[in-house]
């Protein structure tokens, strides 16, 4: 076991991982915030700092917000620790060099960074130390699986384990391979769901991301899924996972073969993944990045069990108004006929599908409800699907009072007009986009 200098100890509780949202739509009044803190496809000498409110749309909170005293930074790993800081894990060189420790920053508000450490990692003749990832178990326990190799194989890397020894983040354990996974495997991430562990590992001889399972922490694992198992392809690299609001698992992973970034979710237990999505933004740009997920302050505000109709925040003259049981965004006035405005009116109810999240009655009953990913009222049918499909859960729009809608079950499509039609369509990242699936919630016209 190393130990640091006193002078860089952080005083602190046990160590967890604080703000880690639930499975739920954020409550009235709350947000979800995902940050990630990915180096630059352009430089890896420092990162940026994002966020999102979808886990899809990331924004740029600050540009090179932290670049290390020395060294480089790259595959950083960021999680929130008990104490109230932000903390960086990370290569501390480029690729072609010997690499022997991993690098350590914290920061308070995710924007500004303060250097704390480089550890070397106390492995007989390391020659590389690669991709360190933070891991907190259920007892609270703070972890780094990070990938190492030695000088008589220096490009065959197997996954380790360090433990903290304190909650100040400044000693570790002697590193402890993960039995099962083996040689040959890098950027090793974990998530555990119950008893077991789920390790996603890069294969670096066949360049695919496989699948394995444990209940210990350590091992054994057994690897289950390997080739192209989940439909992502080859050369893909730096897996991490985030549970999204309505329960589903999303994997994030660099493509650095093509150049992009992706996304692909999973709603039973990762058997099967969703197409992957090129993140919009940031692919090209990123590189390898985990994600904190937390629950903050700020977020929307919509009454239930009201009447209201909703403006367009970027067409102020058009309203949502239901025609021959489609949603479309004709123009409302005073002049309209009490029809007219009636067909402009809707209740908000608790999402059927997550009380968090909202639903939407037209006058006779039905559900506002996405199909063929268009919007439309049909009468609810009580099957989960139709549940989900009328759910939506709120994000803040783009301007003072509006709000965006998320499909409960299409996370990053959300309900937007297009030629005066409203349609679930994914975010293309876009200031447009974001405008056109904005809308203000007024005083209902009937």
């Amino acid at each position: 076991m190393a130990a640091l200098p006193a002078s860089v100890l952080v005083l602190g509780e046990l160590p967890g991982l604080l703000g880690t949202a639930a499975a739920a739509a954020p409550p009235t009044g709350s947000a979800t915030r995902y940050t990630i803190v990915p180096f630059l496809n352009s430089d890896d000498g420092t990162v940026n700092v994002y966020q999102s409110d979808d886990a899809t749309d990331f924004r740029l909170l600050k540009a090179s917000a932290y670049t290390p005293p020395s060294n480089r930074i790259r595959d950083a790993s960021v999680f929130k620790h008990t104490n109230g800081y932000y903390y960086l894990t990370y290569t501390t060189h480029t690729w072609q060099d010997t690499s022997t420790t991993i690098g350590f920053a914290r920061s308070s508000d995710r924007a500004n960074w303060t250097f704390l450490y480089d550890y070397t990692v106390p492995l007989t003749n390391l020659s590389r130390a690669w991709a360190p990832e933070w891991f907190v178990d259920s007892d609270g326990s703070v972890n780094v699986i990070v990938s190492c190799s030695t000088t008589n194989d220096e490009w065959i890397f197997t996954p380790y384990l360090l433990k903290a020894t304190n909650s100040a983040l400044t000693t570790w354990s002697s590193p402890v391979a993960l039995s099962g996974i083996g040689s040959n495997h890098i950027d090793t991430y974990i998530v555990r769901i119950g008893s077991t562990y789920h390790a996603f590992t890069k294969n670096e001889t066949t360049k695919y991301i496989e699948y394995a399972t444990a209940t210990s922490l350590t091992g054994p694992y057994t690897i289950s899924r390997t080739g192209d198992w989940a439909g992502w392809g080859s050369y893909r690299e730096g897996p991490a996972l985030v549970q999204l609001d309505n329960g589903g698992w999303r994997i994030f992973f660099d493509g650095y073969g093509d150049g992009s970034y992706y996304s692909s979710d999973s709603y039973d237990t990762f058997a099967t993944w969703s197409a992957p999505a090129k993140l919009p933004v940031i692919s090209g740009t990123a590189r390898h990045f985990t994600v904190v997920k937390e629950t903050v302050s700020g977020g929307v505000t919509l009454p239930t069990g009201v009447t209201r109709s909703f403006r367009s925040a970027n067409y102020s003259t058009r309203y949502w108004q239901e025609q021959s049981s489609l949603l479309n965004l004709p123009v409302v006035t005073s002049s309209s006929t009490t029809s007219e405005k009636q067909a402009a009116t809707f209740t908000v109810v608790a999402g059927l599908a997550d009380a968090n999240a909202f639903s939407f009655r037209d006058a006779s009953g039905n559900y506002l409800r996405h199909y063929g990913f268009r919007g439309r009222f049909d009468p609810n049918d009580g099957t989960s699907t139709f549940a989900k499909d009328a759910t939506f859960t709120a994000r803040t729009g783009t301007t003072s009072g509006s709000i965006r809608f998320e499909s409960y079950n299409y996370p990053g499509y959300y309900l937007r007009h297009y030629n005066y039609q409203l349609r679930v369509d994914p975010t293309d990242g876009t200031d447009q986009f974001r405008q056109d699936s904005s809308f203000v919630p007024v005083g209902a016209w009937g």
